[in-house]
C-alpha cells in the first residue's frame, strides 16, 4: 500500500537521520511533495530510490540494512583491525590506496565519498583520526546513500566540540574543570578569560582529540605564543583553529569510560580505562580496570558517560574522558565520538568485539547487551594493559623518527595481542602519525597482565628505525607503573632515570656484531703483525675503532644482538638491537681536517659559531629568529612540523644569530642546518 511519510518516518525506514532525509529532499535526490508547510515522501518513491542507490543494502522489514561491502577510510593499524572483524562477519573490505597512483586523500571528504561510491561500498568505517570525528563527513556519507559507521552528525557536532560538550555537561549537572568555552575567539577575550581562569592553564583545540594541539601555559607572557601554536596544530589536524581554556589540574588521573549505544536508544557502558601514563598529552600506556578507581568512584564517571551519550542521541561506540583527582573529584573533559586507539584492553576484559558492535549498530540492529551482563563480565574479566609502539626517539625528547623496517618480530603467547600496522619493508615517513603498533597483554589480575606485557616487549624486535621500544621496556618495569601510581604528569618527572646514559651505552657485543657484518670478506683493515683485524665504525653520535674478536679454531663467533644490514645509498648500515633500540652503525669515513674541526666545535663550542640543525625531517612552520637577534639557550629558533605534531627547535647556546637558513614552508631533512648562532 502506498503511504506518505514524514522525513522522520522516512529516516527510520532507511535507518538514517531526519537531517539527511531533509538534505536529500533539498538536493532533489529523494522525490517528495509539500503539504502545507511540511514535506511528504511517498513510500514507493522511497523504495525506488533505495533500490536505485545500489550503494546501500536492502532494508528489511525490521529496519535492518545489511552491510556487504565496507570501505575503510583509514590506513595502517586501524584499517587492519577493522578488516579482521569485517571479514569474520563475511563483509568485503575495501581499503583505498594512500600513496602512489590512484591515492585517495583521507582528509578530502568528496574524494573519500567518491572512492567509496566507485567501489560500490554500502558502508564507510572511518576508524580513528583523519575524518572520523568530522560531522560534515558523516552527513556527506549518508547523503550519498552510504551507511555511516559512527554516531549521528548531530552528536559529533555537539560532543566533538569541546566547548559545546562542556556546556552540555554543565546543563546536565556533570562537573567540568573551570575554564573558558565561549564563541568569542578574539585574543582580547582569551586574555581576559585566562586572567579569570588563573595560571597555570591549558590551551586546547575546541575540535578533535588525541591530545593534539594542547599547550600548558604557566605565565601570562607565554599565552599568545601558546594560542598561536595550538591554533596552527588544530587547523592542520582538524581544520578548525578554535580553542578553549581550562585550569591545569596537576597530579590527576586520566580515566575514560567506553559506551555503546544503538539507534533505538539503548546503551551501556563497558567500564573505565586508565590512561594516565602520557607524554605531551599523548597516551603511552592504557589499562582496564583503573588501579585507582574504587566502586564508589566508578559509579560517577560511568553514569555521567551514559547520561551524556543519551542526551545527544548517541549511536555506536564512543568514549567520555574524565580527570579524577586525589580528592576523588571527577571532572568531565571531552567525548571522543569514534573508536579509541586503546579499545583492545576493553575487548580483552569484556569479551566484546567493539568493531563488530559498531558494524551491527550501523546496520540498524538492536544492542544485545544488558548493563548487568556487562558488569558481570567486568567483574570476572581480569586485567588488560596496552602500550603504544611509536616511531619516535624517547631518548631525544620524543622526537618523531622515520625509516624503513628492516627486521621485525612480534611476541606471542597466552594473553598477548598485537595490533600492528607495519611489516618488514614498510617505510615510515613524516606524513602520518608515528604509532606503529599496540602491544597488549591480558591476565587474571594486574600483576599477571604486567608480567605478560613485560615478557612480550622483551620478545619484540624492530630494526631499521628508531622506536620507543627500549623506553617501553623500562616503563613497564618502573615502580610507579608496577605500583599503579601513575598520574598525568608522573612520566615527565621520572623520565629519563638518572642512570639512563649508562643504560644506553652501546655494549661491546653490538660493536663486534656490526664490525663483523660490515667488514668486507677477508678484510684486515688496521692490520698489525700477529694482531687481530680492526675496523673503524661510526654511529650518529660517535666513532670507534673495534678490534674484531677472532673465533677459536673450529668454532664460529656468536652474534649476540639481533642485527639487520641494509643499504643507505652507497653505504651499508648495520642496524643493531641494543636492549630494544635500533642503532645504526656504519663504517666510519676517512678522517679529514673539516670533520675534525666540526667535531671539536661540537664538543667544546670552541668559542666559535654553533649550527642549529633539524632533529628530524619535516616542514618549517615558523621562523622565530632573525639575523642579528640576541637569543638565550633554549629560545626557539624555528618550529618544525612532523607527523602532525609541532616541535620547537631551540638554540643550544646563548648568543647572536649569525645566519638563518630556513624559511616558513621549507621541507628539511634531519641534520639540515637551520641557523647559526655565535656566542
Amino acid at each position: 500500500m502506498r503511504e506518505e511519510l514524514s522525513p522522520s518516518e522516512a529516516a527510520r525506514r532507511l535507518g538514517s537521520t531526519t537531517r539527511s532525509v531533509q538534505r536529500w529532499i533539498a538536493l532533489g535526490k529523494l522525490p517528495a511533495r509539500r503539504v502545507g508547510s511540511r514535506w511528504r515522501v511517498a513510500s514507493d518513491a522511497l523504495d525506488a530510490v533505495t533500490a536505485d542507490a545500489g550503494a546501500v543494502g536492502a532494508t528489511r522489514s525490521d529496519g535492518v540494512r545489511a552491510i556487504r561491502r565496507v570501505f575503510v577510510a583509514n590506513r595502517g593499524e586501524v584499517a587492519r583491525r577493522i578488516r579482521r572483524t569485517a571479514e569474520r562477519l563475511a563483509m568485503e573490505v575495501i581499503e583505498p590506496a594512500t600513496e602512489g597512483p590512484g591515492a585517495v586523500d583521507l582528509l578530502d571528504i568528496e574524494a573519500v565519498v567518491a572512492a567509496a561510491r566507485a567501489a560500490s561500498a554500502d558502508a564507510i568505517h572511518p576508524g580513528f583520526g583523519f575524518l572520523a570525528e568530522n560531522a560534515g563527513f558523516a552527513e556527506a556519507v549518508e547523503s550519498a546513500w552510504i551507511t555511516w559507521v559512527g554516531p549521528p552528525a548531530s552528536a559529533i557536532r555537539t560532543m566533538g566540540d569541546k566547548g559545546a560538550a562542556r556546556r552540555l555537561a554543565v546543563k546536565l549537572g556533570v562537573p567540568v574543570i573551570p575554564g573558558y568555552d565561549d564563541d568569542d575567539q578574539s585574543e582580547a577575550a582569551l586574555r581576559r578569560a585566562a586572567r579569570r581562569v588563573g595560571y597555570p592553564l591549558l590551551v586546547k583545540p575546541a575540535a578533535g582529540g588525541g591530545g593534539k594541539g594542547m599547550r600548558v601555559v604557566r605565565e601570562p607572557v607565554r599565552l599568545a605564543d601558546a594560542i598561536a601554536s595550538a591554533r596552527r596544530e588544530a587547523s592542520a589536524a582538524f581544520g578548525d583553529d578554535r580553542v578553549i581554556l581550562e585550569r591545569l589540574v596537576e597530579g590527576a588521573r586520566h580515566v575514560e569510560v567506553q559506551v555503546l549505544f544503538d539507534a533505538h536508544g539503548a546503551g551501556v557502558h563497558l567500564g573505565e580505562r586508565d590512561c594516565s601514563t602520557q607524554r605531551r598529552h599523548q597516551k603511552v600506556l592504557e589499562e582496564t580496570p583503573s588501579p585507582a578507581v574504587t566502586p564508589s568512584i566508578r559509579r560517577r564517571p560511568t553514569s555521567y558517560a551514559v547520561q551524556l551519550a543519551s542526551a545527544v542521541g548517541y549511536r555506536g561506540a564512543g568514549t567520555c574522558e574524565f580527570l579524577v583527582t586525589n580528592r576523588r573529584e571527577v571532572f568531565f573533559l571531552e567525548m571522543n565520538t569514534r573508536l579509541q586507539v586503546e579499545h583492545p584492553v576493553t575487548e580483552l576484559v569484556t569479551g566484546i568485539d567493539l568493531v563488530e558492535q559498531q558494524l551491527r549498530v550501523a546496520e540498524g540492529r538492536q544492542l544485545e547487551l544488558e548493563q548487568d551482563t556487562v558488569d558481570a563480565s567486568l567483574t570476572r574479566g581480569g586485567h588488560a594493559i596496552e602500550v603504544r609502539l611509536y616511531a619516535e626517539d624517547a631518548e631525544d625528547d620524543f622526537l618523531p623518527a622515520t625509516g624503513r623496517v628492516e627486521r621485525l618480530a612480534w611476541p606471542a603467547g597466552a594473553g598477548v595481542r598485537v595490533d600492528a600496522g607495519i611489516d618488514e619493508g614498510s617505510i615510515v615517513g613524516p606524513r602520518f602519525d608515528p604509532m606503529l603498533a599496540k602491544i597488549v597483554a591480558h591476565g587474571a589480575d594486574r600483576t599477571e597482565a604486567l608480567d605478560r606485557l613485560t615478557a612480550a616487549l622483551d620478545d619484540t624486535l624492530v630494526l631499521g628505525l628508531t622506536t620507543n621500544l627500549r623506553f617501553l621496556r623500562w616503563l613497564v618495569r618502573a615502580p610507579a607503573v608496577r605500583d599503579g601510581q601513575m598520574r598525568i604528569d608522573t612520566l615527565e618527572r621520572i623520565w629519563p632515570p638518572d642512570d639512563w646514559a649508562v643504560r644506553g651505552t652501546i655494549p661491546d657485543e653490538a660493536w663486534q656484531a656490526a664490525g663483523r657484518a660490515l667488514a668486507p670478506a677477508g678484510w684486515l683493515g688496521g692490520w698489525r703483525l700477529n694482531g687481530p683485524p680492526r675496523v673503524r665504525l661510526a654511529t650518529d653520535a660517535a666513532d670507534r675503532t673495534v678490534t674484531l674478536a677472532l673465533p677459536a679454531p673450529g668454532r664460529a663467533v656468536q652474534t649476540v644482538p639481533a642485527i639487520a644490514v641494509a643499504g643507505d645509498g652507497d653505504v651499508e648500515v648495520a642496524h643493531v638491537d641494543v636492549a630494544g633500540r635500533s642503532v645504526p652503525i656504519r663504517l666510519a669515513a676517512a678522517p679529514d681536517i673539516d670533520r675534525a674541526a666540526r667535531a671539536a666545535a661540537s664538543a667544546h663550542h670552541g668559542g666559535g659559531p654553533v649550527e642549529i640543525v633539524a632533529p628530524m625531517p619535516g616542514a618549517i612552520l615558523a621562523v622565530h629568529a632573525a639575523v642579528g637577534q640576541a637569543v638565550d639557550a633554549t629560545d626557539p629558533i624555528v618550529t618544525l612540523e612532523a607527523m602532525k605534531m609541532e616541535h620547537a627547535v631551540p638554540a643550544s647556546i646563548g648568543g647572536r644569530v649569525a645566519e638563518v637558513r630556513a624559511r616558513a614552508g621549507d621541507q628539511v631533512a634531519r641534520g639540515d642546518v637551520l641557523a647559526v648562532v655565535e656566542p
